[in-house]
């Protein structure tokens, strides 16, 4: 109701605004007014529609609670009582210490000639005959490299988990658990898991406090009076030795390594700290109704205490990770009320969609993902940090972020109005210019290199694609267009320049001139979003071509904005720099490559997100087409990555095949599901660029992009799909 007097009274007052008095004319606005996608949903049944409700336990999916800087994995008891699953933060990294003798400052690198010129990228060089494997020189680089590309690595804060016995005395099994169910209300962000051991009940409930790095729980059966029920906690050494699909992180067995003391232990808190090399931070538990924390049981493992309810079938706990230390908790109670607040703020804000009346059948299995995404987005991907591509779940290549998958993970946030959810992990450009600055300095560029692959502060992992990807390079400049569009201010524009100015310094000067054919090309060396091309030959990449355009075109843009002359250098780059390449009619993914749709037709199809995933700077609309067309007849869509369906969405959208926009979002491909949980494949499982994709190209489609027309213009007109929606934000 509030939604629509609010939407009646805009209407009257931009009709009494603009001279329309008559009945006729504000009609006329109301239907102008609905084309832009102006609706009332009811947002509250489209999210609870989709409540996740599971009655087995998933080994690898665990239901999850979060704040986005913080997130808690579940499995059906409502903690982590089977599953090893993690919790984990944005704040919490380790490193092994380095093997003496070794320094990070010794690691060498490689001289590649770059056009003439010696360039050092941050990679191992081959061995050859000139590099023997077995010397000490090079087994010694080996080292300090491999030493790099592990620390500093995301660790699991600690497990809450509990003990479960029978009447007998016997160990409680999953198999022993009878009627188990469990449901993630997604309005309220709250788990409710419930169970039966030996036809007793038990109910749990779960919760993440919206501001502390928080669990709050509440338990409720007979098997706590009767000493069947204890909460366990216990804490792991970080752990460096497993890169790719790490579901468990943690070394539980490596007690030595790493310390765990006792500050204190009240009647009704608790406070430890936790040592692991040069690591550290503290936990801190609190309990409401009677319970005893005991000290650690040495046999087992000295990391681990025992919460013991005492004579209540009621049990209430929160437990809180902090790099210092936590001096008031709030209750379960407050908890389980900020979590509702701060829930349903966040589902009354932004955009929404509902396409419950849409005739086609698969409207459900659509909207679910867009649900669903958003509530892990915001669980695990709207921190301090950008986010690693498995999020807070578990740990993929250590735990690190990419810079250049920021975009699959962030610019959905801007498109569906709730920028506020990715500002602050964008201040990471802000914290890593001057050491970007220091990079591109080193190999002879003006301007800043960002990085491609690193963690908590900006240190490279050792690599020859994070070395030579070059298409993360634009994205700052991307992300300050969505910000002042959204937010036109001087304090924007000065908030921006610095990064942009420098981005589009080194997107210039990277550019090579090439005398003879009076053009700038991009490359070699140059690896190319795909990461399948050899980057000593590749050339003039259509995609990075297209984003090079897009880019300066943005930043010489924003030099107007701020009533500063042009820059020369940009403008020439910009103009001169090579058209995309095409061969047959089509455009390739690169100048003069061989065998192009025999060998090439997998990985990431990047020579369809330049126009889509990018507003087409130089695009011929029907080579764009035939392209597309021939991108779906070739392609291998098993050897692909789960970004890729949205990347082809928005192109099919942006050339007017909505029908086939729809079918990437919803494509068999086993490397685009979605679990029970919205967990996506992709990648190493799970894979967020999934559900960034998702809810990127969905937006798109629904809100538009720049001089598109008409209410959902990504949405088939064909009489199969309904769409309400309100709140986005037109794409560029």
């Amino acid at each position: 109701m509030e939604r629509k007097i609010l939407r009646h009274t805009l209407i009257t007052t931009m009709a009494v605004k603009i001279g329309l008095t008559s009945l006729g004319a504000i009609l006329f606005l109301l239907v102008n007014l609905a084309t832009t996608g102006c609706s009332d949903i009811d947002r509250k049944a489209v999210v609870s529609r989709h409540n996740v409700i599971t009655t087995s336990m998933n080994a690898y999916s665990p239901a999850q609670v979060g704040n986005g800087e913080f997130a808690f994995g579940a499995d059906i008891t409502g903690l982590q009582t089977f599953v090893q699953y993690n919790t984990m933060s944005n704040w919490g990294w380790h490193s092994t210490p380095l093997p003496e003798g070794l320094n990070v400052n010794d690691f060498k690198g490689i001289i590649v000639d770059t056009h003439g010129r010696p360039v050092r990228y941050n990679y191992l060089a081959p061995w050859d005959k000139t590099n023997d494997p077995d010397s000490a020189l090079y087994k010694q680089q080996r080292t300090i490299s491999d030493w790099l590309a592990a620390n500093p690595h995301r660790i699991n804060l600690g497990r809450i988990g509990f003990v479960l016995k029978k009447a007998n005395g016997e160990s409680v099994t999953v198999v022993d658990l009878k009627g188990t169910m469990q449901e993630i209300d997604l309005w309220n962000g709250i788990i409710t898991s419930s169970f039966q051991i030996e036809n007793t009940p038990v109910l749990v409930k779960t919760a993440c406090h919206p501001k502390y790095d928080a669990v709050a729980v509440s338990v409720e059966s007979e098997l706590l009076k009767k000493g069947q029920m204890v909460v366990m906690i216990d804490f792991p050494y970080g752990e460096s030795n497993k890169r790719y699909r790490s579901d468990f992180v943690g070394d539980w067995n490596n007690y030595k390594a790493h310390q765990t003391n006792i500050l204190g232990i009240g009647d009704q808190r608790a406070d430890l700290s936790r040592s692991l090399d040069s690591t550290s931070y503290n936990f801190s538990m609190r309990w409401t109704t009677k319970a005893k924390f005991l000290h650690p049981d040495s046999v087992v493992s000295p990391h681990r205490f025992y919460l013991i309810p005492g004579n209540d079938s009621r049990l209430d706990f929160i437990c809180a990770f902090s790099e210092k230390r936590t001096e008031v908790l709030p209750s379960v109670k407050e908890t389980f009320r900020q979590s509702t607040i701060s829930w349903n703020k966040y589902w009354k804000s932004g955009a929404a969609i509902d396409l419950s009346g849409s005739k086609d059948q698969r409207w459900k299995e659509l909207e679910r993902r867009v649900v669903l995404s958003q509530y892990l987005m915001k669980v695990n991907e709207a921190g301090s940090l950008p986010p690693q591509e498995s999020g807070l779940v578990n740990n993929g290549w250590y735990g690190r972020f990419h810079l250049e998958m920021l975009w699959w993970h962030g610019v959905h946030y801007a498109l569906w109005n709730r920028w506020t959810e990715v500002e602050k992990m964008l201040a990471v450009y802000s914290k890593y210019l001057k050491t970007s600055e220091e990079r591109a300095a080193l190999q002879g560029y003006k301007g800043v290199r960002w990085p491609k692959c690193t963690a908590n502060f900006d240190r490279d992992w050792p690599n020859t694609i994070h070395s030579l990807l070059i298409w993360q390079q634009p994205h700052p400049i991307y992300f300050a267009e969505l910000d002042y569009r959204l937010h036109p201010t001087k304090a924007t524009l000065d908030k921006w320049s610095r990064i942009v100015f420098e981005t589009a310094d080194f997107m210039a000067d990277y550019a090579y001139y090439e005398k003879e054919k009076d053009r700038y090309v991009l490359g070699p060396p140059v690896f190319i979003v795909s990461e399948n091309t050899d980057p000593m030959i590749t050339v003039n990449p259509s995609f990075e071509l297209g984003y090079w355009r897009t880019g300066l075109r943005m930043a010489l843009k924003w030099k107007s904005r701020m009533n500063l002359p042009g820059d020369k250098k940009w403008e020439l780059v910009s103009e001169k720099l090579s058209g995309l390449p095409v061969e047959d009619n089509v455009y390739v993914t690169y100048e003069g490559i061989p065998d192009m749709w025999s060998k090439f037709c997998f990985e990431h199809p990047g020579l369809t997100g330049v126009f889509g995933m990018l507003p087409g700077e130089g695009v011929d609309t029907t080579l764009m087409k035939n392209t597309f067309n021939k991108v779906l007849s070739t392609w291998n869509f098993n050897r692909v990555w789960g970004w890729d369906f949205p990347m082809l969405a928005m192109c099919a959208a942006r050339i007017g095949m909505p029908e086939t926009a729809v079918d990437m979002l919803l494509h068999s491909s086993p490397n685009f599901q979605f679990d029970e949980h919205g967990l996506a494949t992709g990648g190493p499982f799970p894979y967020f660029p999934s559900n960034g994709g998702v809810l990127t190209a969905v937006a798109m489609m629904a809100g538009g992009w720049e001089n598109s027309t008409g209410t959902a213009p990504g949405f088939p007109k064909n009489g199969e799909w309904s769409v309400k929606c309100e709140g986005f934000n037109k794409m560029p």
